[in-house]
């Protein structure tokens, strides 16, 4: 699959999550990690634990990296408590401040939707952990065959009115053994609001360790026949990635002088 098609899959399925939540100090998210444990299935929490835990996770505070595209590099940075985020390119930016999505692109060089993009490859790298949001309606799922070898599955739904498309559907599936992350199915609904029986599938295995918890240095969507793997198509990979428990300067997040203000569409 050419990168021209990757990138339109891509743009087709972004922020489509919870809403960000409210600032929040570190000592108050410490407390709440502490004190109110949420309740996942037994298996979500051995793949987080797999991955270094949830607890490790709600302690990481800036996340960081760059897509490495040779014609206009990215540099994705994410505040993991407020979900403020920012990408800079090389003649335009974009992100969300906490109640706006903005675009800064005085030379109109980009073509794409922020609104669908500001957050997209976020909800990608994050995994397993987004899968630990509010708002999140876990069931079982039949398992996943690749390579004469299964993989058993969990899948997310959304309760109604949870981010800008609470339709979409996913399914997390996770090797046996090791119970780290190999596989996500998801559908797309943005735009159509009506939901989709067509899964498309990505496949995890490839991590890296940051700051103690274990994220992908790269994924790879594959060609798919329903159910059925085939063949990998594209591949992105998640270059110069750091994590840390130090926030950002408030007005890193922060609207731009010149920036326009882009509105989504809610399903």
């Amino acid at each position: 699959m050419k990168r021209t098609t990757t990138l339109l899959l891509l743009l087709a399925i972004a922020a489509c999550k919870p809403t960000p939540k409210k600032e929040e100090t570190q000592q108050t998210v410490q407390e709440k990690t502490v004190e109110t444990q949420p309740q996942y299935p037994e298996a979500l929490s051995k793949v987080f634990d797999a991955h270094g835990g949830i607890k490790k996770w709600k302690q990481q505070r800036t996340l960081t990296y760059i897509l490495p595209k040779p014609e206009n590099p990215e540099t994705h940075t994410v505040d993991l408590w407020s979900r403020k985020d920012r990408i800079d390119f090389e003649n335009f930016s974009m992100g969300f401040d906490g109640n706006d999505i903005w675009l800064l692109d005085p030379n109109q060089k980009y073509e794409g939707d922020p609104a669908f993009y500001h957050n997209l490859m976020f909800y990608f790298y994050g995994m397993p952990f987004l899968l630990a949001d509010d708002g999140i309606v876990y069931s079982e799922t039949e398992d996943l065959v690749f390579e004469g070898k299964s993989y058993p599955g969990i899948h997310i739904g959304y309760n109604s009115g949870v981010g800008i498309s609470s339709k979409d559907e996913y399914v997390i599936h996770f090797d046996p053994e090791t119970h780290q992350m190999a596989w996500l199915g998801y559908t797309v609904t943005y735009r159509t609001g009506e939901k989709s029986d067509n899964v498309k599938w990505i496949r995890y295995n490839d991590w890296q360790d940051l700051n103690g918890v274990l994220l992908p240095k790269s994924i790879t969507w594959y060609n798919y026949e329903g159910r059925d793997i085939l063949d990998p198509s594209s591949t992105v990979s998640f270059e110069e990635a750091s994590i840390s428990t130090t926030p950002k300067p408030d007005n890193f997040y922060a609207k731009p002088e010149g920036a326009t203000v882009i509105e989504p569409k809610v399903n």
